[in-house]
């Protein structure tokens, strides 16, 4: 029996119902709700037409969908963020970005040429598997603003903390290195483009999305808590729509202005966050928020497993499981442990956070938005992230329960 047409407002429907309940349900086992999504897509894929349901076959439905989902989970962990964003602060998220981020990059593109690719696609490749996940790692992130009065503006748990604000961040900075790849394939020697690159692609259009992000949230802060008419203060009213028009019309904005989007919006999200943060407003702006996430997020799951039962996988070769074998096991964990080294986290706590480099929907965005320009090569990457993404969702899902509640519990312990 195939469904089609009618049919598929019943899957969507049970698709919601069953995402109400799936957290809830898996809270005690060692599962998560994105390996059980990803499973019954792979069921779902025996029933449907999978011809048009392929992120080969549908590049820019694919990579608009991942797109909106990140948005509205960029500006979801950017309210959840209590810490005051600050270099000492920060510290452990700068060590990430900066050092983990690049060296994971370029271990990947290494292995990448080792075993035969063309820089330019070993370079895209590693790019596109170099953002960790805001979408799939709820189970290791902060779980929501703190407010009311005495709230303390504070995350006490440094691994969550680290992989949230991680994750905020290196969605929007994978650009300048995804763009590095198709300039490679595209003007030829690295002299021809370097310059540009380097002043145009990794600092310039990060500094228009900052400079975004702050100057919206700015405002749209004081719009919602301190406008003179009680008509614009939308914390008033409880308008949490607000979320929502402030993460498209940001990202509208800074695209416009030809900076970086993901960037602004997380920017901006902090930036409100921090305008008024004792007012319970965030937690309705996050739950908000959160509900649309979820929505899409289970969306995203569905259509990767009915992919993959129509064929994703088949291009694998060896080469490609490695590489994301070697990236989820490895070459993530050693490079952002090494980055940690000096920080004040304790030895567990620096293993959880190198270990949990969820890969997920930006990896998908990242490849269908650039992968056009490696049309040779397009049916072999696919495979290779979706394999990795898949095994992402599989070795962190299953570990992430027991070895959040072992953190709790040594943090509990000590506090005693």
């Amino acid at each position: 029996m195939k469904i089609d047409g009618d049919g598929l407002y019943l899957v969507a429907g049970a698709a919601l119902l069953v995402g109400a309940v799936l957290p809830r349900l898996l809270r005690r086992y060692a599962i998560s709700a994105p390996i059980a999504f990803v499973g019954a897509g792979l069921l779902l894929g025996l029933f449907v037409d999978r011809s048009r349901l392929s992120p080969i076959a549908e590049p820019k439905l694919t990579e608009h969908l991942a797109e909106l989902t990140i948005l509205i989970a960029l500006m979801g962990v950017g309210l959840a963020i209590d810490r005051p964003i600050g270099w000492k602060r920060w510290m452990v998220t700068w060590r990430l970005l900066l050092v983990a981020m690049p060296a994971c990059i370029a271990a990947v593109a290494g292995v990448g040429w080792l075993v035969g690719l063309a820089p330019a696609t070993a370079l895209l490749l590693a790019a596109v598997l170099a953002p960790t996940d805001p979408v799939l790692a709820s189970d290791v992130q902060v779980q929501g603003p703190t407010t009311g009065e005495g709230a303390e503006p504070e995350e006490d748990d440094e691994v969550r903390f680290a992989l949230t604000s991680e994750a905020g961040l290196n969605d929007g900075l994978a650009f300048p290195f995804i763009y590095a790849a198709v300039f490679a394939a595209t003007k030829g020697a690295v002299g021809n483009w370097a310059l540009e690159w380097f002043a145009w692609d990794l600092i310039g259009k990060t500094v228009i999305g900052v400079a975004i992000g702050v100057g919206a949230g700015w405002l749209l802060g004081k719009m919602a808590f301190a406008a003179p008419s009680r008509t614009f203060r939308l914390a008033d009213s409880r308008e949490p729509v607000l979320a929502l028009a402030m993460t498209l019309g940001v990202y509208g904005l800074t695209e416009v202005l030809h900076g970086y989007g993901f960037v602004a919006v997380f920017v901006g999200a902090l930036t409100l966050r921090a305008s008024e943060r004792s007012h319970d407003f965030h937690e309705d702006l996050h739950g908000f928020i959160e509900q649309l996430e979820h929505i899409l997020t289970w969306g995203i799951l569905l259509l990767l497993g009915v992919a993959i039962t129509g064929g994703l996988l088949k291009p694998l070769t060896w080469s490609g499981a490695a590489i994301g074998l070697l990236l989820v096991l490895v070459l993530r964990p050693l490079t952002a442990w090494l980055s940690l080294t000096g920080t004040p986290m304790r030895r567990s706590e620096r293993w959880v956070t190198a270990a949990f480099g969820v890969r997920g929907v930006g990896s998908v965005f990242y490849l269908a938005y650039a992968g056009a320009d490696f049309s040779t090569d397009l049916p072999w990457l696919w495979a290779t992230v979706g394999f990795t993404v898949v095994l992402s969702v599989l070795v962190h899902g299953v570990a992430a329960t027991p070895l959040m509640r072992m953190l709790d519990h040594r943090r509990d312990k000590a506090a005693k």
